[in-house]
C-alpha cells in the first residue's frame, strides 16, 4: 500500500505547486498566501509518503484529497484534478491493502519449515 499511496501523494505535490504557478495570477491572492497554503500542502504530500502505514495516515491523505478538490474555488481546474486524485488516492487504498495481503498470505506459504498447504 505503501508505494501506490506514495506514488499517488508525490503527484499530488506537483500538481499543487503547479495549481500554485496559476493562483498567482489571481489578483485578489498575494503570492505570500498562495506559498504559504501550496507549500503547507506540499510538505504534507511528503510527510504523508512516510505516514501513510501509520494510524491515522490515510485518513490525512483523505482530508488532503478533499483539500485539493475545494482548491478548486480558486482554480477551477482543481476541481477536476481533485476527483482525479481522489480516486487515485482510493484505488491506491484500496489495491494497495489487496497486494500486500497477498504478500503476507505468499510469504506465508513459503516460510522454511511451514507445514504445505493444499
Amino acid at each position: 500500500m505503501r508505494t501506490l499511496c506514495s506514488s499517488t501523494l508525490i503527484g499530488e505535490f506537483f500538481v499543487i505547486g503547479f495549481a500554485g504557478l496559476v493562483a498567482m495570477k489571481q489578483p485578489d491572492l498575494s503570492m505570500g498566501t498562495v506559498w504559504t497554503v501550496s507549500g503547507i500542502a506540499m510538505f504534507l504530500c511528503v510527510a504523508l509518503c512516510g505516514m501513510v502505514t501509520r494510524p491515522g495516515g490515510v485518513v490525512l491523505g483523505w482530508a488532503l484529497q478533499i483539500a485539493l478538490i475545494a482548491s478548486g474555488f480558486v482554480v477551477p481546474m482543481m476541481f477536476i484534478l481533485g476527483v482525479v486524485f481522489a480516486a487515485l488516492w482510493w484505488a491506491s487504498v484500496h489495491y494497495g491493502r489487496k497486494i500486500d495481503e497477498a504478500k503476507a498470505r505468499f510469504a506465508a506459504r513459503t516460510e522454511p519449515g511451514a507445514a504445505p498447504q493444499a
